[in-house]
């Protein structure tokens, strides 16, 4: 019997696996390669600030995971995971329902032989009291265009009353990539709604804060990337507070545990994250506080050698820190595709699995068209610091690579091209 590969979750590491897969082992037949995703499509997370900020036309970048399938020799599946029977090997999904809340497919379950669970992760609010309520998160594209619809409807309703001068407060509690990002992205499409003929809100008239409790920004990265971060943002005008915790999220704003308060017309919860709460303990597999599996240097998990976990959902010991974990990073993900996709041939081929070793080829951090900041990491180049022009262009590589891994570089020029064409014929900013 053909051995069945089933992949949930569809992010950049899944899809990834599940393209790499189904062009060696299932092109071939020696294996059956299934994804499972909540989704029709894909985008690469990485790019839901731009998405929220309307600098990304989600129609022209997400990716169809049935074509991506039919293309790829695997199968694609509709579903949500929602349980795990170890003992029948098989993945239980939830029922799928229409908008109305009919349901259209039964719930049900999906067997295999080989099971990887790439569920990446989801924003971590920490219980703070009224962030859920309160709050927009950007762990989804849904999520993302939500945040965009509403600073649009306040732009639409100041433009309708042009003789009065109205302002957005937008609060974005984290300054990590994401709160970072977002608030250069904001700044960039105040400046685009501006040029468009958008009246009523001048470019200063969005005014950003962005809270971090940490002493910095970019507390996960070099403290000489967070500098020229820091001043590049505040030069935006971008109000940037750091060692300061957020106690509570009212539909008013925010209130600090130092006593401040922070009014806000929007409110963005950028801190932290964590996987799924449905992967804690899941088919009794072992499990952390922040809900990741436990696995070993192979990614399989402790308990289940036949069960792999790979992304921000797993928890794997760096090979030099065993105290410390990988960084849930997309370099990560990617790495951790790369990995498996090998150890799959090598457990059809009864060979020894192979163990994961990350290397950290450094960060970079886009400040729309303003600027970005970063460092690269090599064998050869050591750690280099880039800024301006290079560091923009380097971060925009990482898309083209993440395409690249999963279309081939002939269609990645393609679509590079066609982007390129379609600068002159659409608007730089999402108008709807």
């Amino acid at each position: 019997m053909t051995h069945r590969i089933v992949i949930v979750g569809g992010g950049a590491g899944g899809l990834e696996l599940a393209t790499r897969l189904g062009n060696s082992l299932g092109k071939r037949g020696k294996a059956q390669i299934t994804l499972i995703d909540a989704n029709l499509t894909h985008i690469w997370k990485p790019l839901l600030h731009e998405v929220a900020a309307g600098s990304l036309n989600t129609s022209d970048d997400e990716l169809n995971y049935l074509a991506q399938a039919k293309w790829n020799h695997f199968e694609f599946q509709l579903g949500r995971m929602c349980g795990l029977d170890r003992e029948a090997k098989s993945v239980q999904l939830e029922a799928l329902q229409d908008e109305n809340g009919n349901e259209l497919v039964a719930s049900r379950s999906i067997s295999y032989d080989s099971l990887v669970i790439a569920v990446g992760s989801t924003t971590n609010d920490f219980g703070t009291p009224g962030a859920k309520d309160n709050c927009i998160f950007l762990d989804t594209r849904a999520q993302a265009e939500r945040f965009h619809r509403k600073l649009l409807r306040h732009y639409m309703r100041s433009h309708a009353q042009q003789d009065t001068q109205q302002s957005i407060k937008v609060a974005i509690i984290g300054a990590g990539a994401t709160g970072v990002e977002l608030s250069a992205e904001l700044h960039h499409a105040a400046r685009e709604l501006k040029a468009y003929g958008f009246k009523g809100i001048e470019p200063e008239d969005l005014r950003i804060t962005l809270v971090e409790a940490s002493p910095r920004v970019l507390p996960a990265l070099p403290d000489r990337i967070a500098g020229p971060v820091t001043a590049t943002l505040r030069r935006l005008g971008v109000t940037v507070l750091t060692g300061s915790a957020v106690s509570e999220v009212t539909p008013e704003g925010l209130k600090l545990q130092n006593g401040q308060e922070i009014p806000a017309t929007i409110k963005v919860w950028a801190a932290g994250i964590r996987a799924p709460r449905f992967l804690a303990g899941i088919g009794g597999l072992e499990s952390n506080r922040l809900n990741q599996l436990m696995v070993k240097p192979t990614l399989q998990t402790t308990l289940d050698e036949d069960i792999y976990a790979l992304g921000d959902c797993a928890a794997c010991a760096l090979h030099d820190n065993p105290e410390r974990f990988v960084p849930p990073r997309a370099q990560a993900a990617h790495q951790m595709a790369s990995l498996l996709a090998k150890s799959f041939k090598a457990k059809l081929a009864g060979k020894a699995l192979p163990e994961f070793r990350y290397r950290d080829y450094g960060s970079l951090i886009s400040l729309s068209s303003f600027s970005a900041v970063g460092n690269l990491m090599g064998n050869l180049t050591g750690d280099v610091m880039l800024e301006g022009r290079m560091a923009r262009w380097f971060y925009v590589s990482l898309y083209r690579l993440h395409q690249a891994a999963l279309f081939g570089w002939f269609r990645t020029l393609l679509l590079m091209a066609s982007d390129r064409l379609g600068r002159s014929t659409e608007p730089r900013l999402k108008l709807h």
